[in-house]
């Protein structure tokens, strides 16, 4: 992996980055600003696609095309759908599916894109099992948990619907990028990652500041990506 993609979902992560990065070149596309350079040694291009599946799947594929990429990390917030998986916990990507896609009208199950080999898009397994083994390292005060990421242009907050995505997907947490970074990357054929720290439980029962969350998941983040870039 010759050029590594993070796509951010805060600013400051992505200023944070930008930061620490050697050789900055920048390139406006698509009203996305996308930074080049180097980081822990590595050639990457560090862009806030913005939110929802559109901008993400966009983004991704501007990174395929214009930047040549040879693989995507998506880093960002997502809601709980288990008990155990608790606020400031990170969850990595087994897979992820897109849970507002209905085509059931048309004899389709729920998340099922028509015409498609796959609506399940896998991680890479080489990203996985190194993020794992990083944050065992360098966060063990945090929860680390691997399973399904569902995505759709939706928040939510209703605790029936969460029941739902844990019932019909086996979902771990909810968000709205991840399934459509994984949906272009499939197509692209580049392997990738989605990394999620847990900002809220799906419901109404959060019990720190977003601001402070904030922090403490962009802390957690950038450590963790600084410390699979210098191991990929």
């Amino acid at each position: 992996m010759k050029k590594i993609a993070i796509i951010g979902a805060m600013e400051e992560e992505v200023d944070l980055l930008k930061g620490m990065m050697q050789d900055v070149r920048s390139r406006t596309i698509a009203g996305m600003q996308f930074f080049e350079g180097v980081l822990k040694g590595k050639e990457v291009v560090v862009v806030r696609s913005g939110i929802g599946k559109v901008n993400a799947a966009i983004c991704t594929q501007i990174l395929a095309c214009e930047f040549k990429v040879d693989a995507v990390i998506n880093t960002g917030i997502a809601g709980s759908l288990r008990n155990e998986i608790d606020i400031a916990d990170i969850v990595l990507s087994v897979d992820a599916v897109q849970h507002d896609m209905n085509a059931t009208d048309f004899g389709y199950e729920p998340g099922v894109i028509p015409r498609m080999e796959t609506s399940v898009f896998c991680a890479d397994k080489r990203l996985l099992d190194l993020a794992r083994e990083v944050c065992a390292q360098v966060l063990p005060q945090v929860g680390v948990h691997v399973g399904r990421i569902v995505s759709g242009d939706q928040f939510i907050s209703d605790p029936g619907k969460k029941e739902w995505l844990v019932k019909q997907f086996g979902g771990y947490c909810t968000e709205m990028e991840g399934a459509a970074i994984g949906q272009a990357a499939y197509l692209n054929k580049l392997p990738f990652l989605i990394i999620r720290a847990i900002s809220d439980k799906a419901d109404d029962s959060a019990h720190m500041s977003f601001e402070a969350f904030k922090e403490l998941a962009i802390g957690n983040t950038v450590k963790l990506l600084l410390e699979l870039l210098a191991r990929l």
